[in-house]
Parts: C-alpha cells; structure tokens; sequence
C-alpha cells in the first residue's frame, strides 16, 4: 500500500524540450534565467544540471502547496521538464553551415521545440540579418528544419521504392512518406500533415524535425511584456496558420529578477503591469505540448506531483512510482483535486462519497490525487 510516495525520481523519461533561435535573438539569455531560477529553487525543489546546455525544472504549480498545508507535508517534490539549449542556427545549416550538423543532431534528440524569436529592439545587440523581422527569422529557422526533413525523406523514399512493388509494408511507409514529401515542397511543416495511429508510427523512426511541436517564445524588452507589440502580433499570426502557440516572454526581466532580492520582486513586476516575466507560462506551456499530465499523492512525509502521459491508465501511473506498484496493482483510492480542497480532508472527502476506487481500466486525470493498493 502507498500512502506517500517516498521514492526519489519518476520512472518514466523525463521528456525534453529544445530551446532554439538564431544568434542574438535572446535565447541563452532566456535558457540561463531557466537554470538560474532552477538553482534558485534549489534549496526547496531538486535540482541538477545535466551537461552545461541542460536543466531540469520545476514545473509551477500552486495546487502542491494547496495539498501539502492539507496533509500537513514536510516536503513538497514537483513535477520536472528538462531544457535544452541548442547551439545558435545560421543560414545553410542543413548543408553543414556553422555548427549545422551539431544543431540538427541536437534538436532530433528533443521533443518538442521552444523557438525563441526576437520581437525587441537594442542597438547594441546587433541582429544577425542588420534588422528586425521576426517572420523572416522564423522562416530561416523553418526552412533549415524543413531542407533537413527533405533530404532525409528523399533519401529513406530512394530506398523502399523497389521494395515497395512487392511489399505491403514498404508500399504504405512511401505512401506516407510521399505524403509528407508533398507538404515539404508547398512549404508546410511535417506536424500539419494528417496521419493515423499507425502512420505516425511509420515514420516515427525518421526523428522528423517538423514534425515536433512548437512553441513560439516571442521575446520583448521589459516595456513590452504587458502589452506585446506590432511584432509579437505578426508571430501570433503565423502561430496560428501551423496550431502552434505562443507565450510572450522577457528574457531581460528574467535576467533582472534574478539580481533583485526576493522580497522586492513583486514591486518590480507590478510596476512592469505583469505578475511574472513569461518564463513560468513558457516552463507550463511546454509541459502541456508534451503531453504531460500530472497527478498527486499526498501524506504527512511528501506531497509530490508525478509526471504522466495523457491517457495513461492507473496501473501505468502507479509504474511512474515503481515497477512493483505497476506489476502488483489492485486498485487506486482517487479524489479530485478540487473536491479533496473543498472538503478539506481525505476523511471529510470519503464521508461525502467522493473518494473512488479505480481498476484496470481507469483513466488518470489531470490533478487526480491518487493511493494506491498493490500486492506483490
């Protein structure tokens, strides 16, 4: 039986998101804010820095402190998201250009990407193209990626087309493949392409680089952030054209806060009219686009947020805990989030009829407080 996890890390890969952009967009500035706030943390959440480009952060979230002053935790553990920071694309890096090859391996190897895009003025940071202009920086960025994404499915296209005449397999993957191919060439992102369950799994193996969400991080100066501007419109256009979304964010006021003692902050932001500097919607925002969930499980030692796949079933979400919970599972005593805090107590919740005990079969929602009953 479980009643508060007590394990150190979540069994299931952390997921990770790739920070990209051209030179001088903002784009170290605004991966160095996400560790440095993380390390900032560090003294009430884990924290570690995994090679010098990668962080693991919390993910914000005020229902854990909601739930730990319930069950009168000691500790509160919250979910995590790993960053990446990519080297700076050029123009031509598809052929190898500056550190092309190194981007293009980097950024197969993440999960979704968070494309920051320049929307700020600053004479002494000079652009890399003499101006400002956001959707020409997007399309170079989208233009490297797509070049990559050609290149790879005209090459796997050369070699199953003879197969393909006498084999059903190959037949479907070039069908796909062509597919894809088609929406390259008109300009389109491989993500806009509409695939089946068993599609996508064909060309899973590809790694393709348009094929991964996005998001846009539209990058203001402090003066902006409240209000956005002419130029984080002209993003938000384009976001929509591809599903994708944005979060306005400052990298310089992440980077001021930093330098501001902690009791001073609030006053800085409210005179800015924001309550953050965009960094803690970006850190939420990513983990929605990679399709994390969480739910809780709380008690007098822990309260802890476990990171999920959407549309995992209970004896999966107790694996995130341990393999034996997953292997030994019988059922999951669950409570909603919302009804747990309105009651007050797991007790009071159970008086009311609100704690069910979930089988097999159970879908985990987002926010689900969960105990579970394993044997093994």
């Amino acid at each position: 039986m479980l009643e508060t996890a007590k394990y150190n890390a979540p069994l299931i890969t952390m997921l990770r998101a790739g920070i990209v952009g051209l030179p001088n967009v903002g784009k170290s500035t605004l991966f160095n804010a996400v560790v440095a706030n993380a390390k900032a943390q560090a003294a009430n959440f884990p924290f570690c820095t995994i090679e010098p480009n990668v962080g693991v952060v919390a993910v914000p979230d005020d229902r854990l402190q909601v739930l730990a002053d319930i069950s009168s935790s000691k500790e509160i553990v919250p979910a995590r998201v790993e960053f990446v920071d990519i080297a700076g694309l050029v123009k031509g890096a598809s052929q190898g250009e500056g550190l092309g090859n190194q981007f293009l391996a980097n950024i197969r190897e993440v999960d979704a990407i968070i494309h920051v895009v320049r929307c700020f003025e600053n004479d002494d940071i000079i652009h890399v193209s003499g101006s400002i202009g956001p959707l020409r920086d997007i399309e170079v960025i989208n233009l490297e990626l797509a070049l990559a994404d050609l290149s790879q499915i005209e090459k796997r296209m050369e070699r199953i087309r003879k197969q393909a005449r006498n084999n059903k397999e190959a037949e479907a993957e070039l069908a796909v493949l062509e597919n894809i191919h088609r929406a390259l060439e008109e300009g389109k992102a491989a993500r806009t392409v509409d695939l089946d369950e068993d599609e996508a799994l064909i060309i899973k193996p590809l790694g393709l680089l348009t094929r991964k969400p996005v998001i846009y991080a539209a990058n203001v100066s402090e003066d902006d952030l409240s209000e956005g501007n002419s130029w984080v419109e002209e993003v938000r256009v384009h976001a929509q054209s591809e599903s994708a979304q944005v979060v306005v964010v400052s990298a310089q006021v992440e980077s001021e806060l930093l330098e501001i003692p902690e009791d001073e902050r609030a006053d800085f932001l409210e005179a800015l009219g924001v309550e953050e500097g965009g960094l803690q919607s970006l850190i939420r925002a990513t983990y929605d686009l990679l399709g994390l969930r969480t739910y809780f499980t709380t008690g007098p030692e822990e309260t802890r947020a476990w990171t999920i796949r959407a549309g995992m079933l209970a004896p999966q979400a107790a694996g995130v805990i341990h393999t034996d919970f997953e292997r030994g599972f019988i059922r999951a005593e669950t409570v909603g989030y919302e009804d747990l805090v309105t009651t007050g107590s797991m007790g009071a919740a159970k008086d009311k009829g609100l704690v069910r005990s979930e089988g097999n079969d159970y879908t985990v929602k987002e926010g689900d407080v969960m105990l579970f009953r394993f044997n093994v």
